[in-house]
């Protein structure tokens, strides 16, 4: 959720790509570019960068903040090149620096390149120690300096060879967008757990963490980037290396629960429907008695319309999201979020005053916002409040490209459901169950990840991310 409402889940980053077949160099794939990351401003608020290539050279621009802050027209309209990559980031505690924003440009033996990465490498304290020991410099802190330092390494072979080569020694959660001086590239990690999809226009293809933002663009979706798979777009069209595709899948879940736009299809699911589907398995599985059904926005939305559909108790809207607080209001202390939460949500008291309310959220991390929310919607004089989740309580950390709190700051990781229920004031609350998360989804569990809910890691996590969270998190996310 933009502007740090929810504080705990915040997918770290989006990717966008562009190549035009025409080669009349104008500003037309940064144009395209600017307006699929505006499309994807949900997986990043803090900073945003547009490289582009004109088949000579690369230049790149990029800032802190959002999209529409860092670009103005005319810097768009500067931007001139044929192919073009962009990014959105949010950092992690610490690491807020222009230097860490991307995409990250480098000269290295075969040329110019432009990476932008989505994801987590679990193995990035480990990868970073090792080539700083063979003379490697670094000048961020992310770990997506790390993927630039192994290119180089293997600087002899074509970039696509090279980007195989990466691909046995990175280990963890990435969908990368990189672009040479005449050529754009596409690569998922072998178990797809970060999305990345195809689009194209014509003679024109795109690459996109979100199918929202292709439509943004008017290009079609043509398919999701295979597990493991490299793809090539260059004047000679799409090209595909299939590599290191694992026996398993493992989709992250959450972005059907909460990060994903609702109007994106990732992985064949439509994410609104997944959230549609998952509320009304809420509603079967708790059976409350209730007057009216609300949503935490945006992201309860679907789930909650479908809990009133399934349940036939009437859906109102009883909390009202302020769409036009800036981005000052994100502060690192509790105090300054708990006034965020009142600057950005506030009750419909005609709605909910006297009622039996159910509120429907996707999830609760630390559970400081829902006993906020609890709290106002008591001082909007609702009878009762039933809280109901539309996933399992969030037990374990993610160490795949979602900044998440440490597991010590996981209330349901340090209560059972009635120890929450009594701290965030709710009358009732109920999660949904982990074999009703799965009974709508397309797949078998295990084409998916759940670690959050389950502990149950698909890639196995290196025993210093346990004993050192807190420097994995400095390093993390290539974003």
């Amino acid at each position: 959720m933009p502007n740090g409402l929810k504080k705990g889940w915040r997918d770290e980053c989006g990717v966008f790509g562009v190549f035009l077949r025409n080669s009349a160099i104008s500003n037309e794939a940064a144009r395209d570019t600017y307006y699929g990351m505006y499309a994807l401003q949900h997986r990043g608020q803090e900073s945003a960068g547009i490289a582009v290539s004109d088949g000579r050279e690369i230049n790149l621009y990029k800032g802190m903040g959002l999209v529409s802050e860092v670009f103005t027209p005319e810097l768009v309209q500067g931007l001139m090149g044929n192919i073009a990559v962009g990014h959105v980031r949010y950092s992690t505690t610490g690491s807020s620096h222009v230097i860490n924003a991307q995409p990250l440009v480098f000269r290295y033996l075969r040329g110019m390149v432009a990476l932008a990465h989505n994801g987590n490498l679990v193995n990035a304290v480990q990868l970073r120690n090792q080539l700083a020991t063979f003379g490697s410099v670094f000048q961020s802190t992310s770990d997506t300096e790390i993927i630039v330092n192994l290119i180089a390494r293997y600087g002899q072979d074509r970039l696509e060879d090279a980007l195989v080569k990466c691909m046995l020694d990175i280990k963890g959660a990435y969908s990368l967008v990189v672009m040479t001086e005449d050529k754009l590239i596409g690569m998922r990690d072998p178990m797809a757990i970060r999305p990345l999809c195809l689009g194209a226009s014509g003679d024109n293809h795109f690459l996109a963490s979100e199918s929202c933002a292709l439509d943004t663009v008017g290009a079609k979706f043509v398919r999701d980037i295979r597990p493991g798979e490299v793809v090539v777009i260059d004047k000679d069209g799409v090209n595909s290396i299939n590599t290191l595709a694992t026996e398993r899948t493992a989709h992250c879940i959450f972005e059907y629960i909460y990060l994903a736009r609702p109007d994106s299809v990732i992985d064949g699911i439509n994410v609104n429907r997944y959230r549609r589907l998952i509320g009304k398995q809420l509603a079967r599985e708790t059976n409350l008695d209730a007057d009216i059904v609300i949503a935490v926005p945006d992201s309860g939305t679907s789930a909650a319309l479908g809990y009133a559909e399934e349940s036939g108790i009437r859906y109102e809207e009883g909390l009202i999201k302020n769409r036009y607080i800036g981005r000052t209001f994100i502060q690192p202390t509790q105090k300054m979020r708990d006034l965020g939460v009142r600057l950005k949500l506030n009750p419909v008291v005609e709605a909910v005053n006297g009622k039996r309310v159910i509120m429907v959220d996707d999830s609760i991390v630390r559970g400081t916002t829902s006993k906020q929310i609890v709290n106002m919607l008591r001082e909007a004089g609702a009878a009762k409040v039933h809280m109901a989740v539309a996933s399992p309580p969030t037990i374990q950390s993610c160490y795949y490209g979602i900044d998440t709190s440490h597991r010590d700051e996981l209330i349901a990781a340090q209560m059972d459901v009635e120890g929450v229920r009594k701290f965030i004031g709710a009358d009732s609350l109920h999660y949904l169950s982990m074999e009703g998360l799965y009974k709508s989804m397309k797949g078998d569990a295990a084409s998916f990840c759940a670690a959050c809910f389950d502990g149950s890691y698909p890639i196995p996590i290196e025993e210093s991310a346990y004993m050192n969270h807190e420097k994995l998190q400095h390093l993390r996310g290539g974003c």
